[in-house]
C-alpha cells in the first residue's frame, strides 16, 4: 500500500465510520479496487479505527467530560444513568465479540464468499441494501416520541450494533435508525450512537493488535507491511475527516435527512454486486 492509497482509504474510513453507509463495506470495496488485502495490512486497519475513536473524543469531549464528572461523584445522577445505558448497550456486542467474532469472520472471509458466490463483495452488497432499507424505514416511520433513552432501548440499540458486525451493514446507520424507530430524540440518539461505539472499536483494535503480535495473520512486521509514512497519512486522514463527519452526521440526524443515505447505499449496493465483473 502506497501513501496515496493510504490517504484515500483513511478518508473513506473517517467519512464512512460516522455516515450511515458502512465503513467496513467501503473499505472492502476500496481494497478490491486497489487490490489491497486488508488482512495483510492489519496495522493500517488498527490505525484508522483508533483515529476515528480519537475523532469522536475530540468532537464530543464536553459530553465525555460530563460523563466522567458525574460518574466520579459516586451517586445516581444523569451522567451515571447515561454511562449505565452505554454499558448496557455493550452487552450484545461483547457476547458476539467474545464468542462469535471468529466464526463470523471465518464465514464472511473474502475467499469463502468468493468461492460461494463468485463475487468477493456479494455479502457487502446485500448488507448495504439492508442498510438502505433500514434507513428508509426509520425515515418513514412515525413512532411516539420519547425524550430520554431508556435502559431497554439502550439494549435494543446494542443488539443492532452487534448485528452490524456483518460487512456492509452500517454500525452508525443501524444504531441511529434503531433509536429513531424506538422514538428517541434525534440529536440524543446520534450522540449516544457515537459514544457507545467507542469501547467496542477500541476492544476490536486490541483484538487485532493481539492477532498481529501473535502472528495469527499472514503479515510481516510493520515496516514491511505498509511503512510508517503511509500509516501516518492514513491515520491523520481518518482523524481529520472523522472529526468533520461526526459533527456533520449529528446535524444531519437532527434535520432528519437520512433518506439520502438510503438512496446512496442502494446505489453502492448495486455497484458492489457488479463491480468485480467489470474491473
Amino acid at each position: 500500500m502506497d501513501w496515496l492509497q493510504a490517504l484515500i482509504l483513511g478518508i473513506v474510513q473517517g467519512l464512512t465510520e460516522y455516515l450511515p453507509v458502512s465503513s467496513s463495506g467501503h473499505l472492502a470495496i476500496g481494497s478490491t479496487l486497489f487490490g489491497v488485502d486488508p488482512e495483510a495490512n492489519l496495522s493500517f486497519t488498527i490505525a484508522v479505527h483508533v483515529a476515528t475513536v480519537l475523532s469522536t473524543c475530540f468532537i464530543l469531549w464536553k459530553e465525555i467530560v460530563w460523563l466522567f464528572k458525574d460518574l466520579f461523584k459516586f451517586r445516581w445522577n444523569e451522567g451515571t444513568k447515561y454511562t449505565v445505558n452505554i454499558l448496557i448497550s455493550m452487552i450484545p456486542i461483547m457476547i458476539v465479540g467474545l464468542f462469535f467474532k471468529e466464526k463470523v469472520d471465518a464465514i464472511f472471509d473474502t475467499n469463502n464468499v468468493l468461492a460461494l458466490f463468485g463475487n468477493p463483495l456479494f455479502v457487502v452488497g446485500c448488507c448495504l441494501m439492508l442498510t438502505a432499507w433500514l434507513l428508509t424505514f426509520s425515515y418513514t416511520a412515525k413512532p411516539r416520541p420519547k425524550e430520554d433513552i431508556s435502559p431497554l432501548h439502550a439494549f435494543i440499540i446494542g443488539i443492532s450494533q452487534s448485528i452490524a458486525v456483518l460487512p456492509g451493514l452500517s454500525r452508525s446507520g443501524s444504531t441511529i435508525a434503531t433509536g429513531l424507530l424506538l422514538g428517541n430524540n434525534k440529536e440524543k440518539v446520534a450522540q449516544f450512537s457515537f459514544l457507545m461505539v467507542i469501547p467496542p472499536i477500541l476492544g476490536e483494535a486490541l483484538l487485532d493488535i493481539k492477532k498481529l503480535v501473535s502472528g495469527d495473520v499472514a503479515t510481516e512486521n510493520l515496516e514491511n507491511t505498509i511503512g510508517f509514512f503511509p500509516l501516518l497519512i492514513g491515520f491523520i486522514a481518518a482523524f481529520v475527516v472523522g472529526c468533520l463527519a461526526c459533527k456533520w452526521m449529528i446535524n444531519i440526524v437532527k434535520r432528519g435527512k437520512l433518506i439520502w443515505f438510503a438512496i446512496y447505499c442502494a446505489i453502492v449496493s448495486f455497484l458492489s454486486l457488479i463491480l468485480p465483473y467489470v474491473i
